[in-house]
């Protein structure tokens, strides 16, 4: 049996986006900064995605510019926030993806602003409290904060975090790769500067994503080169991922509540099942509260086969990821676990749920995982 579980790390393509992606591919191949009408249309096409992506956000076309997906969209709003909006501090965690925090940590090195570590909860929580002292303390601040860590699930008040920052005449950049097209947003309720989009997380092709831009921040191109993207992005778009995306997505919101309630659905009965099965069981972050539905952390009691966990599972058709907090030979540990205290002899792995997913894969996943850990099947 094969059962993929690692859909934080990407989703399998929809058929209904391969198929909008491919007709494109066919039909029409014009350049889209070309004046003659092959050109034109293409043009029209990703203007009407670009329209399309807003709508389903409740934003403007024009705050929509369409990248290479999460990593450079999120460089994008931090690098351009410190060169073009003088922005001297930024304020992040511990627990953000690299393509944020390794950013914030390079432009701290070169002396270009200053990094500053809100602290975290014992449950892997942003402390708010500590955030606006830190706002307090800190002007012209930029605040780069996930809505979804990708690792351990944990949520984000997007209100709360951006009201703060509205409070303090802060920027704020969030990382929403995990979770649009999973969550509802309302862009024009939500107060925020900068998102973070990689459509291959909602069932859309890699290598295509957006970043949005709220109207009122100005800023210069990141790539230059070419006047496409209204001169915001130098080089040819994707016109294909383009389409790929706003299918992918279009199909995500449609289907949003009832997707939901099929993989929370998941990944409560994997709980269940994991708590009655195996003691000493834990999961990071707050799996069972303000969590992400789509990923669940566990953390298994100490084991002679702990580097061999995910091989193992792998070995029995059995996609996931994981990691420990610690290094071990060559294998670097987990940061996301290490900032929340997981207890580096405990090994953790990362099951994430997609619609794809049944109860019959939970069932073959947690059958094996007794098997490994030789634990009777009660």
């Amino acid at each position: 049996m094969k059962v993929y579980l690692d859909n934080a790390a990407t989703t399998p393509l929809d058929k209904e986006v391969a198929d909008a992606m491919y007709k494109m591919m066919c039909e029409d191949f014009g350049n889209p900064s070309s004046t003659h009408s092959h050109g034109r249309i293409v043009r029209t096409h990703i203007e009407e995605a670009r329209k399309k992506v807003a709508s389903l956000l409740n934003c403007a076309p024009g705050e929509i510019f369409f990248t290479s997906g999460g990593t450079e969209a999120d460089n994008m709003a931090i690098r351009k926030s410190v060169e073009d909006k003088e922005i001297k501090n930024i304020i992040t965690s511990p627990i953000e993806h690299h393509a944020v925090l390794h950013t914030i940590e390079e432009l701290d090195k070169q002396g270009k602003i200053k990094m500053h570590l809100v602290k975290l909860l014992p449950n892997g929580h942003i402390d708010l409290s500590n955030l606006e002292q830190l706002l307090q303390e800190q002007p012209n601040a930029l605040v780069s904060l996930m809505h979804a860590n990708n690792e351990i699930g944990n949520l984000l008040d997007l209100d709360k975090v951006g009201a703060l920052c509205q409070q303090y005449n802060a920027l704020f950049h969030c990382d929403t790769v995990q979770t649009i097209g999973h969550y509802p947003f309302d862009l024009q309720k939500t107060h925020v500067d900068f998102l973070a989009c990689a459509a291959h997380k909602f069932n859309g092709p890699k290598g295509i994503g957006f970043i949005y831009i709220n109207h009122k921040n100005k800023i210069h191109p990141f790539i230059t080169g070419g006047a496409q993207e209204r001169n915001m992005r130098g080089g040819t778009e994707n016109v294909y991922g383009i389409i790929g995306l706003t299918k992918a997505l279009s199909i995500a919101t449609e289907n949003l509540e009832a997707e939901k309630q099929h993989i929370l659905g998941l990944k409560n009965y994997m709980i269940e099942k994991l708590k009655a099965a195996i003691p000493g069981i834990k999961f990071n972050g707050d799996a069972e509260g303000d969590s992400l539905y789509t990923v669940l952390n566990v953390n298994f009691p100490p084991t002679p086969i702990a580097e061999m966990i995910l091989f193992k599972l792998d070995i029995s058709g059995i996609s996931a990821s994981g990691g420990s907090a610690c290094s071990s030979g060559s294998n670097v540990g987990s940061h996301v676990l290490a900032a929340i205290g997981v207890e580096p002899n405990r090994p953790s792995v990362r099951f994430s749920f997609a619609k794809h997913n049944t109860r019959e894969e939970i069932d073959y996943v947690i059958s094996e995982l007794l098997k490994m850990l030789k634990i009777s099947n009660p």
